[in-house]
């Protein structure tokens, strides 16, 4: 069996302690690794190599830099068939999922901003003839780095390809549900030439553990963290011993705003990807769905039957459309939103239990829930499963007012021929992302993130560096 180990100052290494715990695999419930357990002794190591090698690194030029990135994004690719099979096994998504979206996505985020940060520029004010202020940017320093279990490797490259093209070093804290891909980011950024220390990786828990000791740590100089809200509020109070510089990309509950012009055929199809795509674990999914009235009925007959066409299974099949979900754990919450919206008074219109002819793997059948008011708990909190509500509107104020009822302000989609409309519904909806006909359709260059509980801070293009570099401003008299 694969033992998974850190990987600190350029060499894997087991925990201190000689402490394991075991990777599963969603889709048979069978142990595929043993992964080294740190805690605070790792994090401290790696903090030490990566303010070590950030003496050299931050002083790299920028071509050099743009380079090395290029060549993990190359090597990316070469293994991608490998990369996408573990991404699989450690998550549960499908196969197709993880080849044609993660694993090209995680190389994009390198070949990116490799070419980004080269054009990079800052700015520069003439006082009259008095004085000449110009700004010069620099790296932070350590990244304390941490990412979700949904998204692996696709998430953990948005934030590790700005850090080290920035100039920063990082130690990365991947989630415990899957360590996989990034044990394997760590050798191909040091195959393409990384040096050593830049880049560390310390597997592990998160509160009480290797995520608290890596937040609290007084050399680590800022977190990016994308994961649960609550986790969120955990990390921010950690930071807080060194003012750390935070960016969180946080939880969502996402509408779906469907008016009456719409394109019905397209916004089905486009609305079973952005419901159960990844088995509704993405943080993007929009799972308040709400219908203009004389929609409504036309299109939950549509979308059930578009559902009962659905292929659950195994991940490894490509014929699959929902794989497995990443725990038992998380198997058990989701159910536990069906089971109290019933309780409600939802109605469960498609879907809602396990599927019969899966006899093991944390699986559940995609499903539509009916009849709840704004006021459910399901409606108001994110289940980050395969499962939606719709709710019919009669008016635009009505679907405007209930769309911002909520805690968090992450994405919202709106679909309309009206383009007049589709302006304003955009300009009142208290989202970090809005989409208009389409769904998940991204430019790197455009700021990402949240509002409200979702999120602080945005990602993407300038906005990623405006968090990992420090501007100093240069004012000299004339």
């Amino acid at each position: 069996m694969e033992v998974l180990r850190h990987f600190i100052d350029g060499e894997f290494v087991e925990s201190k302690d000689g402490r394991r715990f075991q990777n599963i695999n969603p889709a048979t419930e069978e142990v595929i690794a043993e992964v080294a357990e740190g805690g605070r002794d790792e994090i401290d190591r790696a903090v030490s190599a990566a303010r070590r090698a950030f003496k050299e690194w931050g002083r790299t030029p920028v071509a050099r830099r743009s380079e090395i990135l290029h060549r993990i994004a190359d090597l990316i690719k070469e293994r991608a068939e490998e990369l996408a099979r573990l991404e699989t096994l450690d998550t549960g998504k499908p196969l197709q999922l993880s080849r044609t979206l993660d694993i090209p996505r995680a190389a994009y985020n390198f070949r990116f901003f490799a070419d980004f940060v080269k054009g990079l520029g800052t700015e520069a004010f003439q006082m009259d003839d008095v004085a000449l202020n110009y700004a010069l940017r620099r790296p932070v320093g350590v990244a304390g780095l941490i990412s979700p279990w949904n998204a692996p490797l696709f998430l953990l490259t948005w934030k590790v390809a700005p850090c080290l093209a920035a100039g920063n070093t990082c130690v990365i804290k991947p989630a415990e549900l899957t360590p996989t891909t990034a044990t394997r980011l760590a050798e191909i950024c040091q195959e393409a030439g990384l040096p050593d220390g830049v880049l560390n990786v310390v597997h592990g828990f998160g509160p009480d553990a290797a995520g608290s000791a890596l937040t609290e740590h007084p050399n680590v100089d800022l977190v990016s963290l994308t994961g649960e809200t609550a986790t969120g509020k955990a990390v921010m109070r950690a930071a807080a011993s060194n003012l750390k510089k935070l960016s969180f990309e946080l939880g969502g509950k996402n509408p779906n705003i469907i008016f009456a012009d719409a394109d019905l055929e397209d916004v089905v199809e486009t609305t079973i990807r952005s419901s159960f795509a990844n088995q509704g674990e993405l943080c993007l999914c929009g799972s308040r769905v709400y219908v203009e009235r004389p929609l409504y009925d036309e299109f939950l007959r549509r979308m059930t039957d578009r559902i009962a066409s659905l292929t659950v299974g195994d991940p490894m099949d490509t014929g699959t459309d929902v794989g497995a979900l990443i725990s038992q754990e998380h198997l058990l919450r989701v159910e536990g939103f069906i089971e109290r919206a019933v309780e409600d008074g939802g109605r469960i219109l498609i879907g809602g239990g396990r599927p019969a002819h899966l006899k093991r793997g944390y699986y559940l059948e995609p499903t539509v829930i009916v009849d709840v008011d704004r006021y459910c708990e399901i409606v108001r909190h994110e289940v980050f499963g395969p499962v939606i509500t719709v709710q019919p509107f009669d008016s635009e104020e009505e679907v405007i007012e209930q769309t911002n009822d909520t805690d968090y302000g992450l994405s919202a989609t709106i679909w309309t021929t009206n383009l007049k409309r589709a302006h304003r519904v955009a300009a009142q909806i208290e989202a970090g992302v809005i989409w208009i006909n389409t769904w998940f359709l991204r430019d790197l260059r455009t700021p990402f993130g949240g509002m409200k509980q979702s999120g602080i801070g945005r990602e993407g293009g300038v906005h990623s560096f405006e968090f990992f570099t420090e501007l100093t401003n240069v004012c000299v008299k004339l």
